[in-house]
């Protein structure tokens, strides 16, 4: 952060104050987590971090109690990929969709990462 600030304050661009804000909102989500654990003994789950923790837990769990579910759900990340990529290729799609296209293509290539980590935690 400070180093950001140094750099703003020298040489102002769009991109680095979207950039500190970014690290702005990780910095307070992860104070908000470790306050929620300080007092009540859990986590928010609301961290990147943590969010991708808790879902590559489940993901694990899933995978031992049912590989053929976990599989499906495998498929279905995969295919929304392939989806959303088709769409922010679609010149059809109005400017607003193609954000909404590009949001959800983010979160499902995350979940296919996340696929990807727990299998190859096997070998």
């Amino acid at each position: 952060m400070k180093r950001i600030d140094a750099v703003i304050d020298s040489d102002t661009t769009e991109e680095k104050i979207i950039s500190l804000a970014e690290y702005r909102n990780r910095n307070l989500l992860s104070f908000k987590e470790l306050q929620s654990y300080n007092d009540t003994g859990k986590w928010l789950n609301k961290h990147p971090l943590l969010s991708q923790y808790s879902v590559r837990t489940g993901l694990k769990k899933l995978l031992r109690k049912s590989p053929d579910l976990f599989l499906e759900e495998y498929a279905k990340t995969k295919s929304y990929v392939s989806r959303y990529r088709s769409y922010l290729n679609n010149s059809k799609r109005s400017e607003k969709q193609k954000q909404k296209d590009l949001k959800n293509l983010k979160k499902h290539e995350e979940q296919e990462r996340l696929f990807k980590e727990v299998l190859d935690d096997l070998k």
